[in-house]
């Protein structure tokens, strides 16, 4: 992007402010920000690409590609198609909690504490899967974390809703149930849900977590401290990390492939985090070879291995694979899994299945930090269960996915042909290979203009590459109608990254 001003100008315009307290991230936003409260860039004014910036300052593309990112969701920057990032016409004053961090800069006596500096285990900069404040708005959302109004079970929720709420209900949820969970949801996950995956379980291997990501911190928080060494899947999911991040374990990263972990290469570990169903973010499935291999090493090397059975029960052909916990002789599998995803994220509704002496220890963390999820929830979920209600909206889900799992590989080999995916085998996403030149933190940067999300891939590495040409397409959130429009409108983006980096595209495919 043309700039008219100089690399002096810039460094000079965009001198981080000495928090070494605050990440880099963290201290080129202040300075942008600060840039255009001072009106030194008004309405309008360009600012240098992520390339540009990344070299004046001397930090990676991806930070300052994340930096711009966090303010255009804040409404002080907007991307333009075919011209880059310019300061948003209606730039806004920092709102009281964005102005924290600016507190105590001058150094003067009085000023209010700077809170980034006091706490001590900050997640805040750290990449994760998120999403514009408006990202609503956005006709082309191929993201995670919202429910599917048109698959949404309206009538049979309420139901069971309203069930919770009779009169001779309320002694079964109203009490405060201390450490204990709703006996009922217990037994619908021990009884209907684990058979289905091969697991069998006593009510006291069980409890229930306010989402599978609480799962996580409940295991971190009993199990990790700065001596464990933690193996995670590269790429693998960022909220486990992030979760795991809290207690500073020794990371150590696995290889995956097209049949998920791999197996034969893995390091010595104490603690293995995996997501052997639909691995994430790729989708492989782990083989059942590989799978049996994997307890084997576990056994032989005397670690164990945490299991999310992540979208399993979204398969579209094929038999389901076993998991992981089904296969275990000798319990040193810990299986995390969820009741509500398919149904919405916003439920928060797990659980975790392991030995009846972690459970013990887990349910007094839990106990200290929530005492229990919701009991009301519970009961209301363990009726949608009981009533089969649970089944047959998964079939409906599945349908669906399917059907837009096709639309968009459709439209990815038409629009995108020089873009790799495997189609997966279930699943509600798809994970994309763009060619080595595309960066796809900048891709997803220059597609909001086309009213088009995407997930970078960046943020499912723990060392991402750069480039880092992978992205996932997410399909949960975006009605099939909107499909192939949402991967036209992606192709123009990749179209104008191709002519700003001066780079020959394959030529979209005519429609049929």
């Amino acid at each position: 992007m043309a700039t008219s001003r100089s690399t002096v100008q810039w460094a000079t315009l965009f001198r981080l402010p000495e928090q070494p307290a605050l990440p880099l991230q963290g201290r080129l936003r202040l300075a942008v920000v600060q840039a255009i409260l001072d009106g030194r860039l008004g309405a309008g004014a360009p600012l240098p690409s992520s390339r540009e910036l990344a070299t004046v300052l001397g930090m990676s593309r991806n930070t300052v590609t994340s930096a711009y990112l966090q303010l255009m969701d804040e409404g002080f920057l907007e991307a333009r198609p075919r011209s880059g990032v310019f300061v948003a016409k209606d730039a806004k004053p920092l709102s009281a909690a964005q102005a924290e961090p600016l507190a105590g800069v001058s150094g003067q006596s009085g000023a209010a504490p700077v809170w980034k500096q006091r706490v001590l285990r900050s997640l805040v900069d750290r990449p994760t899967l998120s999403k514009p404040d408006r990202w609503r708005d956005y006709p082309y959302p191929f993201v995670y974390g919202t429910y599917d109004p048109q698959l949404f079970p309206t009538e049979d929720f309420r139901e069971c809703c309203a069930r919770s709420l009779a009169r001779s209900q309320l002694p079964h949820w109203t009490p405060d149930f201390e450490t204990d969970d709703v006996p009922d949801l217990i037994e619908q996950i021990r009884t209907r849900l684990l058979p289905k995956r091969g697991v069998f379980a006593l009510k006291e291997e069980i409890i229930v977590t306010v989402g599978a990501q609480h799962a996580y911190y409940l295991l971190a928080d009993a199990l990790f401290d700065e001596n464990q060494r933690v193996g995670l899947e590269e790429p693998g999911h960022p909220h486990a990390r992030n979760s795991f991040a809290l207690r500073k374990p020794k990371w150590v990263e696995v290889a995956v492939d097209d049949e998920g972990l791999v197996i034969d290469a893995l390091p010595a570990v104490d603690y293995l985090f995996v997501t052997p169903s639909h691995q994430s973010p790729t989708t492989a499935t782990l083989s059942l070879e590989r799978r049996q291999w994997l307890l084997r090493k576990a056994e032989l090397q005397d670690f164990v291995v945490i299991e999310d059975d992540y979208e399993a029960e979204n398969l579209y052909e094929g038999a389901p694979m076993p998991a992981l916990k089904s296969l275990d002789k000798t319990g040193r599998v810990i299986y995390v899994g969820s009741v509500s995803k398919s149904l919405s994220p916003a439920l928060r509704l797990g659980y975790i299945v392991a030995p009846r002496a972690l459970i013990k220890e887990l349910r007094a963390i839990r106990h200290a930090m929530v005492r229990h999820p919701s009991a009301f929830l519970q009961h209301a979920y363990a009726l949608f269960l009981s009533l089969g209600h649970h089944e047959s909206h998964a079939r409906r889900v599945n349908q669906a996915m399917q059907e837009r799992l096709a639309l968009a590989a459709q439209a990815l080999r038409e629009h995108l042909p020089d873009f790799e995916f495997t189609l997966p085998q279930g699943g509600a996403s798809i994970w994309v290979r763009a060619p080595a030149w595309v960066d796809a933190s900048e891709l997803s940067l220059m597609a909001r203009s086309h009213g088009v999300l995407i997930e970078a891939g960046a943020v499912f590495f723990g060392k991402p590459p750069y480039p880092c040409p992978f992205f996932r397409l997410r399909l949960s959130s975006i009605a099939a109608g909107q499909i192939a429009a949402g991967i036209r409108a992606l192709g123009l983006a990749a179209a104008e990254l191709a002519q700003a980096r001066g780079e020959a595209r394959a030529p979209a495919r005519p429609a049929h």
